[in-house]
Parts: C-alpha cells; sequence; structure tokens
C-alpha cells in the first residue's frame, strides 16, 4: 500500500482468523514523490528454492527472481526459510544497506549470532551476504540505500515538519468528527485528504493529541 498524499484503510479479519502473525514495514517515500496518489498492490511472489532454502521476494531483485511491486526507492524484500545447518550466499548491491529480521530459529549472519525477533544490520560495501541457520529458521531482508532525508513520524503520520503533522491530525480528525464526536461508523466519514472507505461500517480510529512538545526529526 502506497499511502502518498494520504490513504485510509481497515484490517479484518475473517471470521475464521484465530492467530495473525506476519510482518508489517513502513517505507518512507522520497520528497520528490511522496504527494503522489495513493494505491495498492496486492503481490504474492511464486517460491524460489535451492539447497536448504526457500526464498519468497516481495520486493526488488534476488536470487534470480524480481518483483513487479513498484517502489519510489530502490528496495530489497524477501522471506527467506533455512534448513538447520544450511549457509546461503546471496549476491547484494553494494551500494544498499540490509537488515536481518529473523522471526523464529537462530542464524548467524556473517559469522554474527542473530535471535529471533531481532534485527541484524549491515552497512553499504558489500556484494555478498552469508547467512547460516544453526536450526529450522525464517527471516526477512530487507534492503535499500540509505534514505538521506530527515522524516517526522508520529501516529499514522509521516511529514517532514512538526507542522504538516498538525496539519494532517485536523485534517483526519475533521473527516471523522460530527458535531463535536466521532462518528461510529465508517460509511459517515466525510470525503477528504485521506479519502473514504465507501463499504466499511466499522468507526474510524481518532488521532491521539498532540503531544506538549514539537516533534523531532529522524533520519
Amino acid at each position: 500500500m502506497t499511502s502518498g498524499r494520504g490513504i485510509s484503510h481497515s484490517e479484518v479479519s475473517t471470521p475464521d482468523t484465530a492467530t495473525l502473525h506476519g510482518v508489517q514495514l513502513w517505507v518512507a517515500l522520497p520528497d520528490a514523490t511522496r504527494h503522489v496518489a495513493p494505491a495498492f498492490e496486492h503481490y504474492a511472489p511464486e517460491a524460489v528454492t535451492g539447497d536448504g532454502f526457500t526464498a519468497r521476494v516481495f520486493l526488488g531483485d534476488l536470487l534470480g527472481d524480481s518483483s513487479p511491486v513498484r517502489t519510489h526507492t530502490e528496495l530489497l524484500g524477501a522471506e527467506i526459510l533455512l534448513d538447520a545447518g544450511a549457509t546461503l550466499t546471496l549476491d547484494v548491491a553494494e551500494h544498499f544497506e540490509h537488515g536481518v529480521l529473523l522471526d523464529e530459529g537462530g542464524i548467524e549472519v556473517e559469522g554474527c549470532p542473530v535471535a529471533a525477533a531481532d534485527l541484524g544490520y549491515l552497512a553499504p560495501g558489500r556484494t555478498t551476504l552469508g547467512i547460516t541457520a544453526q536450526v529450522d529458521s525464517r527471516l526477512i531482508l530487507l534492503g535499500g540505500p540509505p534514505f538521506g532525508e530527515s522524516i517526522i513520524m508520529w501516529w499514522n503520520f509521516v511529514g517532514r515538519s512538526h507542522e504538516e503533522i498538525v496539519e494532517s491530525r485536523r485534517q483526519w480528525q475533521e473527516q471523522i468528527v460530527r458535531d463535536g464526536a466521532v462518528v461510529t461508523s465508517g460509511l459517515d466519514v466525510a470525503d477528504g485528504l485521506f479519502g473514504t472507505l465507501p463499504d466499511q461500517p466499522l468507526p474510524p480510529i481518532p488521532a491521539p493529541p498532540m503531544p506538549n512538545a514539537r516533534l523531532r526529526e529522524r533520519r
């Protein structure tokens, strides 16, 4: 999902869902394209298999596979399953920094152990990346060039200044508040910067109050 200039969305589980398990990734858009029209693409990658591994490339290029999902900066994203004892050596872009998020199992990345729920980081400057699994493991490999722009992120809003966040919050609240109260159905949300979900009766989520301090930039 690309939020661009602003988007509304709902996340609803099917009635028979007992457990949700996944990774939610946020990617900042560069200044040149951060006001594009909102969009959504669904892509379920085919498995790429080899000696002791299975990979699914959902962003960018890896292991001879390529994702068709459009991005506004160069990105790499792949789920990799490694069998116990397997070592996978990947060809990677030298100008990328990489993150290895271990979901379950136990691995070493370039000889350094990474524990479950930890994110191993590798700076730009390498052309290969080696991962070894001590036990059956599942990980997410992420990559891209250093972003190089400062952002401000608060609640569900991303901007470039404190004032932008304040204005985004104002416009969202304006869409969902009637007569001083948040509407009880998504069908009653007014059109505006963040659009509407015409078939969603669930109530919208109001933004929390702004903190009593200026929001600070992050890189």
